[in-house]
């Protein structure tokens, strides 16, 4: 499932370019609100900021943005197609419990350096729990991370009860974003016991009999 159609489904508000000059501008809006994120936070920041960095005027900004909040749906959306991409790829050709093993626990210190290092990723996923459009789109994306997850449970236990897997590889999912939320915001000592801890909780559920 790719995350642009599935970030479709739930009514993204922005207008996506035709053009390859409109879509180099729209690459261009996106950086200067990216960085400006990165600077002050997606509260602070202001259309007319993003317009005036990406070099255009307020008008073309507002043509392919309405608002704000459309700019950050935007750059959500980017995050969760290549984090889509990322757990595809690495969970594709898992078929046995050792490589499950080794590419869950991969994917989530993948995950948990990224959002280290990615002011934006981090103030974008922080605000999509206070906007309820944007935690459908995490909600949706968290579905679609599972279903590659599935994919591998049912390879690993096809007699299994395939609602129990549905259930359990959903669970992970959230519970894994809630995991991280909680150690990016304390220090990173206790973050990462908190993501070695998590890592074990969920591997002893998939991995169950």
């Amino acid at each position: 499932m790719e995350g642009t159609q599935t970030n479709e489904r739930i009514g993204s508000p922005r207008r996506a370019p035709s053009q390859q000059r409109s879509r180099e501008r729209v690459e261009r809006m996106l950086a200067a609100a990216s960085a400006l994120i990165a600077e002050q936070g997606s509260d602070a920041m202001r259309m007319g900021e993003v317009a005036e960095r990406a070099v255009v005027s307020i008008g073309s900004l507002y043509q392919f943005f309405p608002d704000k909040r459309a700019i950050v749906w935007a750059l959500a959306e980017r995050y969760t197609a290549e984090s889509q991409a990322c757990i595809s790829a690495a969970l594709r050709d898992v078929s046995d419990a050792k490589g499950l093993r080794q590419a869950f626990s991969e994917l989530v210190d993948i995950y948990y350096e990224l959002f280290l290092a990615e002011p934006v990723m981090r103030d974008i996923w922080s605000g999509t729990q206070a906007d309820k459009a944007l935690r459908q789109l995490e909600l949706a994306d968290s579905r679609a991370n599972a279903e590659f997850l599935i994919a591998v449970l049912k390879r690993l236990r096809p007699d299994a009860d395939p609602v129990a897997l549905d259930t359990t590889a959903f669970l992970v999912w959230q519970m894994g974003e809630a995991a991280m939320r909680l150690a990016i915001s304390v220090d990173r000592q206790e973050g990462d016991r908190l993501v070695a801890a998590y890592k074990r909780m969920a591997l002893r559920e998939l991995l169950a009999e």
